[in-house]
């Protein structure tokens, strides 16, 4: 029999009792660590007594007017969920008095990327998102106009920007090799299978709900890394897709754990990454970033990338890369020294980057800002304590998401007793630039 990651001992993994995320009380934690500061018109859109948040920073949060922002909830806080944890999935009416309007559920979602919840298209008329059905993970479109739902047959991790197509992967496999960013629930059946045939990336086409495999982890796990190995002894899986602005390439982060037990799905050591651009049909492949080193990315434009990373012989920071080319330059180094969730305000103020940190080691305060790259400014927009209870795979990241015309942030924090969704006005920065 197989067994999905949690029906292990995963939940008591970290030592944090559920009880002890939302004890935090606002005086307790100024008292406890930095106070908040905010520096820009900054406002809760959701409230407590249950939980909200958005999850990662590369999804379409707002809709086109601004007026409604997209958002979980849940009850619970201080664990890794269970395949039969439940969380309710909507949107709040910032015209009218922050109500909260429930779509549906999700039994496929982590704290990190949610259930990747998001609008579909330009038009802001459908809303997609993650979910279990019976034996499968599947991906729910909701219709604003009749409240109908349909399902499609594979989750979906990235959508094009015209909503016509999105990509899938295994979030199975995911979830045993990199716990947070995949679902429980449902095993693994290539478990014991180092880099799987049958196993890897989906073209999907969000109208009809067929698809196609179009990229193998036994054919990417092939291609020579740059000691010259192709580490077939190590336990490889696909992770982070992003397909560009105009839908013609994709990002993916080709991953691998040198140690991993398929029989208690544990593993020893981190992980190792490279980045990949193909074309969404997994034509043309292109090895961007061999370093090991890849983290958070986001597409410039259809032929750049900026990400955080370590490329050979250079120090760790923001870079931005030229697809299918050897072009490499440093982005920020001294402004944005610390990894972050970056992306590009959308045009015409595509100049700024929107980034944030993680804790700060003395204050544990999350910073989320902007920097503008032609200037080398960087304007802080607030400094959001994260209590200690949040860190490890429950953490609340701020990732921050910027409104179609770029006048508005929304961000994850916990700094009011609870993890909630804020709204950031950036307009009258954006404005003057």
């Amino acid at each position: 029999m197989q067994y999905s990651r949690r029906q292990f001992h995963r939940l008591a993994a970290c030592g944090v009792s559920a009880g002890a995320v939302g004890a935090f009380s606002r005086e307790a934690i100024a008292a406890e660590i930095g106070p908040l500061e905010t520096f820009v018109p900054t406002r809760a859109i959701t409230r407590g007594p249950l939980n909200h948040w958005f999850g990662y920073y590369d999804k379409r949060e707002f809709d086109p007017t601004n007026r409604y922002v997209l958002s979980n909830q849940t009850s619970f806080e201080g664990r890794a969920p269970t395949g039969d944890d439940a969380i309710k999935v909507g949107f709040v009416d910032t015209g009218d008095n922050d109500a909260w309007h429930e779509i549906g559920t999700s039994r496929a979602w982590g704290w990190q990327q949610g259930c990747m919840l998001q609008w579909v298209g330009d038009r802001g008329n459908r809303i997609l998102w993650n979910d279990r059905e019976g034996e499968s993970f599947v991906c729910r479109i909701y219709s604003l106009a009749d409240q109908s739902v349909r399902t499609l047959p594979r989750p979906i991790y990235t959508i094009s920007r015209d909503g016509r197509f999105a990509l899938s992967v295994d979030f199975r496999r995911i979830d045993n090799l990199r716990p947070g960013y995949g679902y429980d629930g449902l095993a693994d059946p290539n478990v014991a299978v180092r880099a799987p045939e049958d196993s890897g990336i989906w073209h999907v086409d969000l109208q009809t709900g067929q698809d196609r495999l179009i990229m193998s982890l036994a054919d990417v796990a092939s291609i020579p890394w740059p000691d010259g190995d192709t580490h077939s002894d190590a336990w490889h899986y696909f992770n982070h897709l992003l397909i560009n602005p105009s839908g013609t390439r994709f990002i993916v982060l080709h991953r691998y754990r040198p140690e991993f037990n398929p029989q208690t799905l544990e593993f020893k050591g981190s992980f190792v990454t490279r980045m990949l651009t193909a074309n969404v049909d997994g034509s043309d492949r292109y090895v961007l970033d061999p370093s090991g080193h890849t983290s958070h990315f986001i597409w410039k434009d259809d032929d750049e990338v900026t990400m955080w990373t370590r490329p050979e012989g250079m120090p760790s920071g923001f870079y931005r890369f030229g697809d299918k080319s050897r072009e490499v330059a440093a982005v920020g180094h001294e402004k944005m020294p610390t990894n972050g969730h970056n992306t590009y305000l959308p045009a015409p103020y595509n100049d700024w980057i929107l980034n944030d940190t993680y804790p700060d080691k003395k204050t544990s305060r999350q910073t989320v800002y902007l920097y503008h790259v032609p200037s080398g400014r960087r304007i802080d927009l607030g400094h959001f304590p994260s209590p200690p209870a949040y860190r490890g795979e429950w953490r609340c990241d701020t990732h921050p998401r910027s409104s179609d015309d770029g006048k508005l942030v929304a961000i994850d924090s916990p700094h009011a007793g609870g993890r909630q969704v804020h709204r950031l006005d950036i307009s009258e920065i954006v404005d003057k630039s």
